[in-house]
């Protein structure tokens, strides 16, 4: 699998969706310790304030993204790997952008 190639898909998924968002499971899924999905975001978009699940980081793959934790916030481009707090928090796409999510459920 490329993550770069399957980013570039998931990109101009969330483009023409009206949600401005696609998501798909790399790796993972319900039950397993460790699960891993690439999220697309189009520009102006992002996921609205969520309890983390879990252990959890960010790899940015393209773009430019903020994640928001109460007042504070960290901004990742391409390349970047943010680690998640546990903590409710929201993510925004500055530019069209592309993560891959790593999460360890119950951690």
């Amino acid at each position: 699998m490329n993550l770069t190639e399957l980013a570039g898909q998931h990109l101009d998924i969330a483009r023409a969706a009206t949600s401005g968002r696609s998501a798909h499971t790399v790796h993972g899924g319900q039950g397993t310790r460790l699960r891993q999905v690439l999220i697309a975001l189009a520009e102006g978009r992002g996921l609205d304030e969520h309890e983390s699940p879990g252990e959890a980081t960010l790899h940015v793959l393209h773009g430019h993204v903020r994640l928001i934790v109460g007042a504070t916030t960290t901004d990742g481009v391409a390349g970047d790997l943010i680690v998640i707090p546990d903590a409710r928090h929201a993510l925004d796409a500055l530019a069209d952008s592309a993560v891959l999510l790593s999460v360890a459920p119950g951690v």
